[in-house]
């Protein structure tokens, strides 16, 4: 503990931000002065359990453990292993949080963080580690004159370009040199297709680090925004007249011995039965996995025909049209591409999700159907996915095998924190409604 305290102190820093994700992903967190860091450690810093209960709008979700247990407490714990000062903010340093019940010691079960970790233990099982590159891009948005927000750097054209043609202002180069500085091994970053819509590129790594680095990722990209007067959003899609923003994820897995699972070059499409197992179950199981990969009901708007966004369930060989591609990579670089995601994903429950859903196709054993070839986008070659919440929660809720996997207690409180927002969602008046009925009706 004290080599932490001095080796922080030495650097200038006099705060700790103990931060752990909630059940949308959102950095929750709280601001520890450095001489009060041994009683956090050693008692964990206590917050209402149904934080992971409460909304965006700032409700709470009627879930079991939460308000019907009288708002009981959590305790959550640095993890001084992953403490990083931020570049950004002199003095102040962060590091993730465990989540524990204080009564027992056990996780939270709502905790993101602490599912991945139950399913990466149920890969291992299988002698198999996760490998994970994540994708993200997001939106960012200057003030608008009238109020609101809209969208930097209005242009069209701009999709893979770098620079001030796209960003005037530098924002890109400015916040991957933060983000390199503070740790998270991001790689490289261009504009995106639609305006003011960036992407920024990880290193993939073991499943927990990668989601991990998502997490922060998208935390300190939102606090780099504020800093310059910004908004960035990782919402799927923003703007009516615009593309939306996916969370694409790569994924391989080590085996027993070191090696790259997904590879053999004897096999057929260079993909070992372990890969192909794995890509037939994320196929079984893309209806309730995409509960997880598009939880709003924003998210169900990204999809579409010509949107590069799945909403059809098949694979192919380095082809972006399909909901899982298989990158030209052989050897080491063997893996899938899930392009299902949005960015509005929880990290940790995505690379769950998938994780799980590639450990039950290996164990099935089954072989996936013959890949998509050509443009895809063709609901007559293959199964549509869930188009609205609502569907994916249901198909979630009836897969049996996925939210087992995952646990019963996490499933009743996703499951019942997402309905809450799908109700919610009914009851408002948009104006679309006003400005379609209001006149004529």
């Amino acid at each position: 503990m004290q080599q932490h305290i001095d080796r922080l102190s030495e650097r200038g820093v006099d705060v700790v931000r103990v931060t752990y994700p909630d059940l949308t992903g959102t950095d929750r967190a709280r601001d520890v002065l450095l001489e009060s860091l041994p009683d956090a450690v050693g008692h964990g810093l206590a917050f209402c359990r149904a934080v992971y209960h409460s909304t965006p709008r700032g409700s709470t979700a009627d879930i079991s453990g939460g308000l019907d247990a009288g708002l009981p407490d959590i305790a959550v714990v640095p993890d001084l292993a992953t403490l990083a000062p931020l570049p950004w903010e002199p003095g102040v340093a962060w590091c993730h949080g465990d989540v524990v019940d204080p009564a027992t010691g056990a996780p939270a079960p709502e905790s993101p963080r602490d599912l991945l970790r139950a399913v990466l233990a149920r890969c291992a099982g299988q002698g198999l580690r996760p490998v994970v590159g994540p994708e993200l891009e997001y939106f960012l948005c200057d003030p608008a004159p009238a109020g609101g927000w809209q969208r930097y750097a209005e242009a069209t054209g701009n999709v893979y370009t770098a620079g001030r043609r796209g960003d005037p202002d530098g924002h890109l180069t400015r916040t991957l040199r933060h983000l390199r500085d503070l740790g998270l091994g991001v790689t490289a970053g261009n504009h995106e297709f639609s305006s003011g819509q960036f992407e920024i590129n990880l290193r993939h790594s073991e499943a927990l680090d990668a989601a991990d680095r998502a997490f922060w990722f998208k935390a300190a990209v939102k606090e780099l925004a504020r800093v310059e007067g910004r908004l960035a959003t990782f919402m799927a899609k923003p703007f009516n007249d615009e593309g939306g923003s996916g969370f694409h994820l790569h994924l391989s897995c080590l085996g027993e011995d070191g090696g790259n699972a997904f590879d053999d070059p004897d096999a057929p499409y260079g993909l070992s039965a372990t890969a192909r197992h794995a890509i037939a179950g994320v196929l079984a199981h893309a209806p309730a996995l995409a509960a997880l990969a598009n939880p709003t009901v924003n998210s169900y708007k990204r999809f579409g025909p010509d949107t590069l966004a799945p909403w059809l369930i098949d694979w192919g060989l380095d082809n972006r049209s399909a909901m899982l591609r298989i990158p030209p990579e052989r050897g080491a670089g063997a893996r899938f591409e899930l392009r299902l995601g949005d960015a509005s994903a929880n990290p940790y429950l995505l690379v769950a999700g998938t994780a799980a859903a590639a450990l039950l196709g290996v164990r099935a054993g089954e072989e996936p159907p013959a890949p998509l070839v050509g443009y895809g986008y063709d609901a007559s070659r293959a199964p549509v996915l869930p188009m609205t919440l609502p569907e994916a929660l249901d198909a979630f809720e009836a897969d049996g095998e996925l939210p087992e996997l995952l646990g019963k207690d996490f499933t009743a409180a996703f499951l019942a924190y997402k309905r809450d927002e799908v109700a919610r969602f009914q009851r408002h008046v948009t104006d679309w409604e006003f400005g379609e009925y209001a006149y004529h009706l």
